[in-house]
């Protein structure tokens, strides 16, 4: 699944350590989820979105095309 979580966390000036501290998981898996080898559970990932203030959908893209397009 493709992400902004990279590019989210280093906007804002956070290391992949920090962001996991902030989340309660470990920095490997916050470099395993931006680098596209783990896919959050689902109440990881809502947490990720809210951390950022944003919709899941913002964060999140499983490369399908949205229904009613």
């Amino acid at each position: 699944m493709n992400n902004t979580i990279r590019a989210l966390r280093t906007a804002r000036g956070l290391s992949q350590e920090a962001l996991g501290s902030a989340l309660n998981v470990s920095r490997q898996t916050i470099n395993a989820i931006e680098a596209g080898r783990y896919d959050p559970s689902l109440p990881l990932a809502f947490k990720l979105a809210r951390f950022f203030a944003l919709h899941i959908e913002d964060v999140f893209d499983d490369g399908e095309e949205k229904l009613g397009s």
